[in-house]
């Protein structure tokens, strides 16, 4: 029998609609194949996992039909979907492909590859519009190789310092050398930045991370506002002794007064009225010279203090330093307090949200709004481009091997970005 070449067409396999959640679930395992360590999920910036996941995303990039695609000077691998003008504005879609050390495989990759997603549909929809739409593959949002973060999204921002080249890793290699060995023109960051005069905003698709989706069976979540965090470095210096000889009354107990803190830390974070507003951690604390028959003469523990209005975070922080100084005075101690690290909140676009809102709305989906306790790469571009966020539902967290998102909440979030774009065309072509 001759085939005909209708018959070869009826026989060739389909095409894989790019928004069908397990379309990219696939995707999702297939990048997890680059790893630095097999068997688990740990791809630092810029290491040799990380180039050949550069390269995939570039290939997929191409394959969604954005026929522009660079690795710009942080090692972002950025694809660019043209507009119906030549003159018209972008936006951009991001999110990270780095990971922490024996990581999910959600965290960061998931926005990337529902943003190719979206920019797909429009391929196989044949349309173009009113605005271009690049989608970048984030180099450094985790900050695990190198002592500075967020420095890809920065560079797209215009606030990338040049400082952090000369960060080291473990081995001594400089990011300045890791960037030459990835492949990426380190010496032209300037070129990296966005103005409000050619860029609409930036949009991200990240899991949530958190419990609040899940505990209220929604699949999707419209971000408020990314929190302002507050970091401080307390050392106490009481007097070390014999825990038999030392009386309990004389005692200057410098972990008796560290734990006295740490509670009063975690009621300051309780007592705040707006639920998930402020949150306050203690998350290290280290005993010097412990031993159990010494009574602790110096301890030293951090202070975490995290709130999406900024005024709300610095009130806690002027209150658990009161206290600090308090109960140390009580108890015969001498504190020594460093707030350090200091980021504002990021709130997100009200225009932007409201379109988010929209799209997931058109869906039949109840709209939430929810604000994010942890910090991505939308939150550099506060007081520079409009930005906005869309949590998909996250089963077991973050940073870890068992965090999960479900292919229909991931197909979700891809049709809900898609139904964005259109929404956001739609207001742009009647503003022209």
């Amino acid at each position: 029998m001759i085939r005909t070449e209708a018959s070869k067409a009826q026989t060739a396999p389909a095409e894989p609609e790019p928004l069908a959640g397990e379309t990219i679930a696939a995707r999702l395992k297939e990048l997890a194949a680059f790893t630095d360590v097999p068997g688990e999920m740990t791809r630092l910036s810029l290491s040799p996992a990380h180039k050949r996941a550069a390269a995939q995303v570039a290939y997929w990039f191409r394959a969604a039909g954005m026929n522009h695609v660079h690795m710009d000077a942080t090692g972002t691998i950025v694809g660019r979907y043209a507009a119906d003008r030549p003159d018209a504005k972008t936006l951009v879609i991001g999110s990270h492909i780095d990971t922490v050390r024996n990581a999910g495989i959600y965290d960061g990759n998931l926005g990337v590859l529902v943003g190719i997603a979206a920019v797909d549909q429009l391929r196989r929809e044949g349309r173009r519009l009113p605005f271009a739409v690049e989608v970048a593959a984030f180099a450094d949002e985790e900050g695990v190789r190198f002592l500075s973060t967020l420095s890809s999204s920065k560079a797209f921002a215009g606030r990338f310092d040049p400082k952090c080249l000369e960060d080291v890793d473990s081995a001594g290699i400089s990011r300045h050398e890791a960037l030459r060995t990835f492949g990426a023109p380190v010496d032209t960051v300037a070129q990296c930045a966005r103005t409000p005069e050619e860029t609409l905003g930036y949009v991200e698709v990240h899991i949530e991370q958190g419990p609040v989706l899940e505990a209220l069976s929604l699949p999707l979540g419209i971000v408020t506002g990314i929190a302002g965090a507050s970091r401080a470095s307390i050392r106490l210096k009481g007097q070390a002794a014999h825990s038999g000889t030392m009386p309990m009354p004389m005692r200057q107990d410098a972990l008796a007064a560290a734990a006295e803190i740490i509670l009063a830390v975690e009621a300051r974070g309780r007592a705040d009225v707006a639920p998930h507003s402020l949150v306050a951690t203690v998350g290290t604390l280290t005993i010097a010279g412990s031993a159990v028959n010494v009574v602790p003469g110096e301890v030293v523990f951090s202070i975490d203090v995290r709130s999406s209005d900024d005024g709300t975070r610095r009130a806690a922080v002027a209150d658990i330093t009161s206290a600090i100084e308090a109960i140390a005075a009580r108890r015969g101690i001498t504190p020594f307090v460093s707030w350090g690290h200091d980021a504002p909140a990021a709130p997100c676009d009200e225009r932007l949200k409201a379109r988010l809102s929209e799209a997931v709305a058109s869906l039949g989906l109840p709209v939430h709004h929810l604000p994010s306790g942890a910090g991505h790469d939308a939150m550099v571009f506060r007081d520079v481009l409009p930005m906005a966020m869309l949590f998909v539902r996250s089963f077991n967290g973050s940073h870890n091997p068992k965090e999960y998102a479900a292919p229909e909440d991931i197909e979700l979030a891809a049709r809900a970005l898609h139904a964005f774009l259109l929404r956001l065309a739609e207001q742009e072509a009647g503003a022209h």
